[in-house]
């Protein structure tokens, strides 16, 4: 008997019922209320300020964002709710059925203008030279509301001064400023270091004394925080900033002394777009450039340049190892995201086999540009060293470029955050610019592979298609299975090559290192600290939007599909490069230029790295601090033999060792430490040393002997 046409009228139908049934479910999940006497309605589960939002009517908030649960510390954003006794608070409040909200009676914008006067009282006058001046949420209301100062300086209730043994100000990072006297206590630092899994800030004391404070009070360069930078995303003030170096950027630039060239990174040519009311996700790559040039930079190179560059080293690197050729671990950690580099340093040091020697692309743009055939080019027209900068989407790149092995290669790192403040101070009008700006060549060139590097899984993607191009496979130029903002672990499976993961924030890679099955499973993995990437940052504009990461990504991804190069070996310029000047991937010139090491914060490896770096910029104050004042530094040569004590080790660098008078375009060479562990080093003059090194308590060198191997 045939069954098909009962079947089929059956499944018809079922059809039917869904159909019917359909559009019930979707008024069940839907909520309908009036704001402010207009109709709304929102999804179930949303918050008042959802509704509010979407109905059109505005309450402030100071504590709220949409990645973390609401705290409602702040109360700005009460409103009535007809039948209830007190207000609520709009950020947490889940919106019901037939529900009257009012935002705006007299006796909520009175308190809310309380509140903003006690904040006053507890906040220095000091918006004329903060950093944030006019992208503070606490200054925007105080603005918008005309709250005056009520208490004069003399009773104002200085921050902390209830417990004046909290470290309120904290410039040792060299990527993050503290300054906790301008603190209102939303927490929103506290949560984004939590999500981090980091916990290097937390709340001290109670009532009017909380405030967020490191553990035991440590200045910040001595906690486990990996300088990532979501704490001064999420701070509504300027409590919790990046280092300022726009400042000493634009002093450069008016002077016109030095030559100057400055780096884009790929995030930062989206996100930019935000910061003057362009849509999000808006590609503003030629505006930037633009925009840079009015600035007076003398050469405006790309990132995605070296970003290219990355992928043909960290590529080769890989094959490598899987071959058994090259020393360190698989999987192949990335090591392109520096606040990965220093969670694993600080807090997991036994993967550093599995990173990458590879410098990231800000590093190795750096290197070129300092020593490469841009440098030599410049090098025609002035001795004189460029000054370098990079904008950079990340606050933990300030702290990779002074870096041993990095130091004195890039002169300065801004965030796009600080880009957007020069702009401003400068009258450039950024958003009327013509977006047909071009990179100036060598050094501008790149290819959709590289442009994907701003987003969680990009550099991984990118990696992949040159893998499988130097396997000979075939296989699919875009990856989608490791794409997305969310944070987690996105796996892929590629056949012949084997399994690969993307990490988005350091929290997910905390979870995936929590046992050993990633050693089992993967080939290779991508970390990136920060959710969704760079185009996640601590250096990015902030936003309220609980969908700028995908909009941010929307516009990269644009930029690579529209590109006609799509591979990152397929660069042009890439190949001159190694035609040119490098040789070929892992070449000795690559080794020494583009490629680093590592070592476990605190140990005789840190402490000899940073040493022998300090002894190489010929810093004989910095070398110094380093060691007891008692310190014994045996050269074991008859030209300089041994120094006893800091005064003698000033002494031996500054005025026995040669001069270092480093010219345009000429290439320095440096200390280079050997292996993934241990102390044996590949002096300047290319021989081999071994260092005995030996530290006290405080983490300073007692003693430091060099024996030729």
């Amino acid at each position: 008997m045939n069954r098909i046409p009962a079947i089929k009228d059956a499944a018809i139908k079922m059809t039917k019922v869904i159909a019917q049934q359909a559009p019930a479910a979707i008024a069940n999940a839907l909520v309908n209320l009036r704001v402010d006497g207009r109709s709304v309605q929102v999804d179930k589960g949303a918050t008042l300020l959802d509704a509010i939002n979407k109905s059109g009517s505005h309450v402030p908030t100071l504590c709220y964002h949409p990645e973390f649960e609401p705290r409602a510390v702040c109360r700005m954003c009460l409103v009535d709710v007809k039948g209830s006794q007190k207000p609520l608070p709009a950020c947490r409040t889940i919106a019901q059925e037939g529900q009257d909200i009012t935002t705006n009676t007299e006796e909520l914008k009175s308190f809310r203008r309380r509140d903003l006067q006690f904040l006053l009282n507890r906040h220095p006058n000091d918006c004329i030279r903060c950093e944030v001046a006019g992208q503070c949420k606490l200054q925007s209301l105080v603005q918008e509301e005309q709250v005056q100062d009520m208490w004069p300086a003399s009773a104002k209730k200085v921050r902390g001064s209830e417990h004046p043994e909290h470290l309120l100000h904290d410039h040792t990072s060299p990527s993050i400023f503290r300054d906790m006297d301008k603190c209102i206590e939303c927490g929103l630092c506290v949560e984004a270091c939590a999500a981090q899994k980091i916990n290097a800030i937390g709340f001290a004391e109670r009532g009017s004394g909380m405030m967020p404070i490191t553990a035991f009070d440590k200045p910040l360069a001595e906690t486990g925080c990996i300088s990532c930078g979501q704490c001064t995303l999420r701070c509504p003030v300027g409590a919790l900033i990046e280092r300022p170096d726009w400042h000493r950027v634009l002093e450069v630039l008016d002077d016109r002394k030095r030559k100057t060239i400055v780096q884009t990174a790929p995030a930062t040519r989206v996100a930019i777009s935000e910061e003057f009311g362009l849509e999000p996700g808006s590609i503003s790559t030629g505006r930037m450039i633009n925009a840079l040039r009015q600035l007076g930079f003398d050469y405006v190179t790309d990132t995605n340049f070296s970003a290219d560059l990355t992928i043909m080293e960290e590529a080769n690197e890989l094959l490598q190892r899987v071959q058994g050729k090259r020393e360190g671990a698989l999987p192949l950690f990335t090591s392109c995201c520096p606040g990965w580099i220093n969670y694993v340093e600080i807090h997991r040091p036994d993967l550093i086999p599995h990173l990458s020697t590879t410098k990231s692309p800000q590093q190795m743009h750096g290197a070129m540009a300092r020593n490469g055939p841009l440098a030599k080019l410049i090098a025609e027209e002035t001795e004189e060293e460029p000054f370098i900068v990079s904008i950079m989407p990340c606050t933990a790149k300030k702290d990779e470029a002074v870096r041993p092995g990095n130091r004195g290669d890039i002169d300065a790192v801004i965030t796009t955050r600080e880009l957007a403040k020069m702009i401003r101070h400068r009258n450039i009008p950024f958003a009327s610019l013509s977006n047909d700006g071009k990179y100036d060549s060598p050094m501008g060139d790149s290819s959709g592979a590289a442009a994907i590097f701003g987003a969680s899984g990009g550099v991984l993607e990118a990696a992949l298609r040159t893998a499988a191009d130097a396997l000979g496979l075939d296989g699919p130029i875009e990856h989608e299975g490791i794409r997305g903002v969310e944070r987690g672990v996105k796996v892929a499976t590629i056949e012949g090559l084997g399994s690969v993961a993307a990490v988005s924030s350091i929290g997910s890679a905390i979870d995936l290192l929590s046992n050993d099955e990633w050693k089992k499973k993967f080939l290779m993995i991508e970390v990136m600290t920060c959710p969704g990437g760079c185009l996640g940052g601590g250096g990015e504009p902030k936003s309220d939007d609980k969908d700028i990461l995908k909009k941010r990504m929307k516009g990269i991804y644009n930029i690579d599909s529209s590109s006609t190069i799509r591979k990152s070996h397929e660069n042009k310029e890439v190949q001159q490069l190694y035609d040119n000047f490098l040789g070929y991937p892992l070449s000795e010139t690559s080794e020494r230029l583009l490629h680093t090491t590592y070592a476990a914060r605190g140990s005789p490896r840190e402490k000899l790295s940073q040493f022998l770096g300090a002894v190489d910029a010929r810093d004989h104050e910095g070398a110094a601090r380093l060691c007891t004042e008692d310190c014994i530094w045996d050269t074991n040569t008859p030209a300089f033999g041994a120094a006893c004590g800091q005064e003698s080790i000033k002494c031996l660098i500054k005025d026995k060792l040669p001069k270092v008078d480093k010219k345009c375009g000429q290439e320095i060479k440096r200390h280079r430490l050997m292996h993934v562990d241990g102390t044996d080093v590949l002096g300047p003059d290319d021989t081999l040393h071994h260092f005995d090194i030996a530290l006290d308590d405080a983490g300073l060198i007692k003693s430091l002997t060099r024996t030729s191997l």
